[in-house]
């Protein structure tokens, strides 16, 4: 009996250790956080708002009633599914911010349709979601999230979307194929630049042999290390940029 009792013990234990571990070792993301206080947008009318904005360039693919949001960069569309908002990242849930990220999403999301630009180049993650520019009234709510301060770039490529362009910075980045006219490997070379893929998240030396194996429809230019780095892109292990 007491036997029976000290196992019951020990397994008691052991549940409330990992218990414990767990709730320290909580997931927060890449730790971004921010500031900035929900009641800024409660007494704001969803139109004071967008009419600081620009009409997006961006199409709508899909549309569709917002019938949960998530947290600031996740709701679930209907007929869609669940959809992550492509290019930015809001602070997880219990992180510093994270409430007042959702609440905006929420405030022009919630029960209201809302229109998709699908990501051509990836259409959906690792986990199912759909990746897409969400689209509110004719304006780009990636874009709102970060010049509000309420999310952070997060560009994974391949994507056809790049979100340092939706930015007040004057980050510099490379152009997309719907934007630019593609310079060729050697004048990439005469330069001292940088190349990667599009279709990867790896950069190299022009010389490097993987490099030279990128088309020229795939092929990103960059005119510096610092700036692949930026953009999501890791040297390659065999030419070390």
């Amino acid at each position: 009996m007491n036997y029976k009792k000290r196992i019951i013990s020990i397994m008691l234990i052991s549940i409330l250790i990992i218990c414990a571990i767990s709730a320290v070792s909580a997931y927060t993301g890449t730790g971004f956080s921010h500031n900035v206080p929900s009641y800024k947008y409660t007494s704001q009318s969803e139109s004071s708002i967008l009419n600081k904005y620009n009409d997006t360039s961006c199409h709508i693919e899909e549309s569709g009633i917002c019938t949960k949001v998530v947290d600031g960069d996740t709701i679930y569309v209907e007929g869609v599914g669940k959809v992550r908002f492509v290019g930015v990242n809001t602070p997880e849930k219990g992180v510093e911010g994270s409430q007042t990220s959702k609440y905006f999403t929420q405030k022009f999301c919630l029960n209201k349709r809302v229109g998709l630009d699908i990501d051509d180049r990836k259409n959906e993650d690792r986990y199912g979601r759909k990746l897409a520019v969400v689209i509110v009234n004719g304006k780009n709510l990636n874009e709102m999230l970060l010049k509000e301060g309420l999310a952070e770039v997060m560009y994974i490529p391949p994507s056809e979307f790049v979100p340092y362009d939706w930015t007040n910075e004057n980050t510099p980045h490379h152009t997309t194929q719907k934007t630019t006219a593609k310079s060729s490997s050697s004048s990439a070379a005469s330069s001292g630049a940088y190349i990667g893929s599009a279709n990867s998240n790896k950069f190299h030396y022009p010389s490097c042999k993987w490099g030279k194996k990128i088309t020229e429809r795939n092929k990103v230019i960059f005119s510096s290390r610092d700036e692949a780095i930026k953009m999501g892109y890791q040297p390659c292990k065999v030419c070390s940029p």
